[in-house]
């Protein structure tokens, strides 16, 4: 989101800017609704509007005209007095935020939370956390996990990289003086237009969720409003023209996130529909007419939400958040809603006034109060996420720590030895000896992939080496696989890559699941591709270890633990596994697998614990930590050895 302050245009006509002064005071009414649609329709019904599209391209509509501006005036771009507007209007705010999302993760957020809403703060107070989501976007084991207070921040950061990129960009253009600034303006942004707005197309439609978070999927949005804000003063449609569009934007930014489910087709073209919408009210502008759509946004209780809409968006997800956390929900009451409302509007209120009294003149010493409002929230959460580890680290209590469960996964993923879901080239990671006397290769997904750490052990005791295959949700299977309820064809492709390798390399043995855990009504499976695929192998020459699939719990066993204490943390093994193995009941099974069953170590008389001695099992609902699967190493290796005939 722009600054309020920045609501000047290059729009010379009075008529059209509604002042002498070129002020658009119907910028601000546009400002509420997009920040209204954005607070409503977070909180219910639990949707995306569109409202972020149209603030970025306000962003890039009010920034431009405020470059094009200096550069018609003074012949250049001058970088330091535009840093220090910047830096004085967006960060005191920002860092308000962030120090009361600190504080409300100490008050309510419960512990298992804390290291990675602090590396989220971290992201969102340095303008990366749109990269930082994106990342954890295509993350399979981050994809369950419980929202950020932070994670609004992603928009801001694609404008904080805008910020940098833009100035440098028509400083260059400037240079050239015999060019007209406003036609060369044109022209460098309609490349960056056409450019981002093809990609964003491409990289939606190949995957969505990174391209949501993508600055250069979102670029073409901001330059959309850095065209407008150059060619506005050559665009004079009559005043029923301007009615008409005024109308026809509004009604189409109200019914975006109605009609369309943004937060799964969006960026791409379909972003057109928001940004189009904003467009149309600003060329619009005010009307003079009686009925025209200004009369609406330039109402006096709206001009203040605007004026307040920057900090609003900054609070109101944050309030959500703690609130539902707070009160177990998944979703706000009627109480609720108003309560989160009205918090929210009252904080930011009291932050759009207080930041606005913290803004010295001059250059430098704004500059210098924008960047020292960050050095608090930086400094507390580096300091806290360092006494977290250390924690972590000390002897004594449950190993890991419930607060750092979800981060002991195997050496792999940290690695980057696990393929994500959207891409299907095969990884091919080898530990252990360097002339190893048997090869493991683990093959699979991530239920597949979490025994790494055990066969890793057993591997670097005996001078044997695994070859790690695995990728997110992909199965060993000669079965067409679906994930989040749709076709995943680069999990099939993927596939045919594994097998390729596997004729290369010719383990010794092949280490894979054999079942499929299910707490809902189809139970658990043994899918006929699975069978299928290990005949495949048996033709190669390849013997497998096929592994019962582990349980998946009813809850966030590290979470539980964290706040019910461990004995309260036990779940029913039935619920997601069959009294008997499917793979035991195979008539004829393929005579080079061998199964395993470790169950029995998990759920003692058949009930699944959080933690079995000092040991946290779980590091979510479904996946084991590392620790653990090291002190399985004994048992797992005894049925290594039988599968090898060793």
């Amino acid at each position: 989101m722009s600054a309020p302050a920045d609501v000047l245009v290059a729009d010379p006509s009075p008529a059209r800017a509604g002042t002498r002064s070129g002020r658009r005071p119907e910028i601000e009414g546009l400002r509420a609704v997009a920040v209204l649609l954005v607070v409503i329709y977070h909180i219910w019904p639990r949707r995306v509007s569109g409202g972020v599209d149209v603030f970025l391209m306000l962003t890039g509509f009010l920034i431009t005209g405020s470059l094009l501006r200096t550069v018609e005036r003074r012949g250049r771009v001058e970088f330091g007095a535009f840093a220090a507007r910047l830096s004085k209007r967006l960060l005191p705010p920002a860092a308000l935020v962030l120090l009361g999302v600190l504080g409300g993760t100490l008050l309510w957020l419960p512990r298992t939370r804390w290291y990675d809403t602090l590396r989220e703060v971290f992201a969102s107070a340095l303008y990366y956390e749109n990269w930082s989501l994106a990342t954890s976007a295509v993350d399979y084991l981050a994809a369950g996990s419980a929202a950020s207070p932070v994670q609004h921040f992603w928009s801001l950061a694609i404008q904080g990289q805008f910020y940098l990129l833009w100035p440098p960009l028509l400083a260059l253009v400037a240079v050239r003086r015999r060019w007209d600034p406003r036609m060369a303006f044109l022209g460098v942004m309609g490349l960056v237009f056409a450019g981002s707005l093809a990609y964003s197309v491409l990289r939606t439609a190949a995957d969505q969720r990174w391209a949501y978070f993508d600055t250069g999927a979102r670029l073409w949005e901001l330059a959309l409003g850095g065209m407008l804000a150059v060619a506005l003063p050559y665009l004079r449609p009559s005043r029923a023209a301007r009615v008409a569009l005024g109308w026809i934007g509004l009604a189409a930014l109200v019914s975006c996130g109605l009609l369309l489910q943004v937060s799964t087709v969006f960026p791409g073209y379909a972003a057109l529909w928001p940004t189009g919408a904003g467009v149309m009210i600003i060329v619009a502008g005010v009307t003079g007419s009686a009925y025209g759509a200004d009369r609406l946004l330039t109402l006096r209780p709206l001009m203040y939400v605007g004026k307040i809409s920057y900090a609003l968006y900054l609070w109101h997800w944050p309030i959500f958040v703690f609130y539902l956390t707070e009160t177990g929900r998944t979703a706000a009451s009627a109480k609720g809603i108003a309560l989160i409302l009205v918090v929210s509007f009252a904080l930011a209120a009291v932050t759009t006034h207080l930041a606005d009294r913290m803004t010295p003149r001059g250059t430098a010493r704004s500059a210098v109060l924008g960047l020292a409002c960050l050095l608090p929230v930086l400094a507390t959460a580096a300091v806290w996420t360092v006494r977290l580890e250390d924690q972590a680290a000390e002897k004594g209590g449950i190993v890991p720590a419930p607060a750092m469960a979800a981060r002991d996964r195997p050496q792999t993923y940290a690695d980057g030895c696990n393929q994500v879901t959207q891409r299907d080239e095969v990884l091919t990671c080898r530990y252990g000896a360097a002339n190893p006397s048997r090869t493991i290769a683990l093959v699979g997904n991530s239920h597949a992939a979490h025994w790494f750490p055990a066969l890793h052990r057993i591997a670097d005791a005996n001078g044997w080496q695994v070859v790690n295959l695995t990728k997110g949700a992909c199965a060993l299977s000669t079965d067409p696989q679906r994930y989040q309820g749709k076709a995943y064809p680069s999990c099939d492709r993927w596939q045919k890559g594994v097998m390729a390798e596997l004729r290369r390399l010719k383990p010794d043995l092949l280490v894979t699941t054999a079942t499929i855990s299910s707490p809902f009504e189809r139970g658990e499976t043994l899918p006929a591709g699975y069978v299928r695929r290990w005949r495949q192998l048996g033709a190669m020459g390849i013997d497998v270890l096929a592994i019962r699939d582990t349980p998946r719990m009813s809850f966030d066993p590290p979470e539980c633990v964290e706040v019910k204490g461990t004995e309260a943390c036990v779940d029913d093994e039935r619920r997601s596994l069959a009294a008997v193995s499917p793979a035991a009941r195979l008539r004829r099974p393929p005579a080079n697998v061998t199964f395993a069953d470790f169950n029995h170590l998990l759920c003692p008389a058949e009930r699944c614990r959080s933690v079995i001695g000092d040991l946290m099992v779980y590091s979510d609902k479904g996946h084991i930590t590392a620790t653990f699967m090291r002190s399985l190493a004994p048992a797992v290796e005894k049925e290594v050895r039988r599968a090898l005939g060793s």
